[in-house]
């Protein structure tokens, strides 16, 4: 099978698993405290991309990555898992899963516009265009489609939705600095950040009391969201002929993933939903189309010789 082919195989698989993940969350916040999910979540995690590490034969760069980057280490395992986790978790809480999905894609809207204060990149056309529509469809399903009445269902819902945005892209911000391995990377993020999350817990609630159907929600979560999944993508990534035809893909996941909330949560899923996850999509695809446009558009031609 050709390496193009086989990417587009770890490439599917990775965003059916995705796909499934914000289902899994509503399923697993109904026994877990957002907190202890993302304890039990992490925890699996770590031994998931541990033992992935182990297969590759990469254990000794986990050593040696942190002591060359510590302070590093500890500003992305504090950003991820604990802080966007948490986050992320809250919201689900707190609004239909659908609402929770749609509001935390718009971090891929707001990752361009921070970069241009904190990584000094320059501001597109494209972005504004694309922020305006997408936080448009934010009010959309922020207000249930009453878009002259306002009334959110949860204030704060949408707040820490669109905080996990903030904290997710602050997140890919770093590590943009960053030199190593990215599975060891990732790995060593939540080392760090584990034992935050472990000490909040143990002072503000309590560890999560054993329940088969609880704990299999919690660490199927920390291995399709977190750990494996994440993996299978950087596979793809490597494999692809063209790393822009994979992230295209990623517009199939928020989709599918809306199905997977209406047949398993049995989410009656909203016209308001549809048109503002319709307005975020539309303005992820403008994001990545208009420049490439523009960039056919400013070409110069090619006239043949006579």
């Amino acid at each position: 099978m050709k390496s193009s082919n086989q990417a587009y195989i770890y490439a599917l698989v990775a965003i059916l698993l995705w796909s499934t993940v914000a289902t899994a969350f509503k399923i697993a916040l109904s026994h877990f405290s957002p907190l202890q999910l993302v304890f039990v979540a992490v925890s699996t995690s770590i031994v998931a991309l541990g033992l992935i590490l182990l297969f590759m034969g990469k254990l000794a760069l986990i050593k040696q990555q942190f002591l060359a980057r510590p302070w590093f280490y500890l500003q992305t395992g504090l950003l991820n898992p604990f802080l966007y986790y948490l986050v992320l978790f809250k919201a689900y809480a707190l609004l239909p899963a659908q609402q929770a999905l749609s509001l935390n894609y718009t971090w891929a809207i707001l990752l361009p516009l921070l970069s241009v204060p904190l990584l000094k990149q320059k501001l597109r056309k494209s972005d504004i265009t694309a922020a305006i529509i997408a936080y448009l469809g934010v009010f959309v399903i922020a207000t249930n489609g009453h878009i002259t009445d306002v009334a959110f269902d949860s204030g704060t819902g949408v707040i820490l939705a669109l905080t996990s945005t903030l904290l997710w892209s602050l997140y890919w911000i770093v590590n943009t600095k960053d030199k190593g391995d990215p599975v060891v990377s990732l790995l060593l993020s939540f080392i760090v950040g584990l034992p935050f999350i472990t000490v909040t817990l143990l002072l503000t609630e309590s560890m999560p009391v054993w329940d088969s159907k609880a704990f299999a929600a919690g660490v199927y979560v920390g291995l399709f969201e977190m750990g494996v999944t994440f993996v299978l993508w950087l596979i793809a990534l490597k494999k692809a002929d063209r790393t822009a035809s994979m992230s295209t893909l990623v517009f199939i996941t928020p989709v599918l993933s809306i199905g997977f909330i209406a047949w398993i949560l049995q989410e009656a899923i909203t016209r308001s939903t549809f048109i503002g996850l319709g307005l975020i999509l539309t303005a992820l695809a403008l994001q990545q189309l208009l420049p490439q446009l523009n960039r056919l558009r400013t070409k110069p031609a090619i006239t043949p010789e006579l």
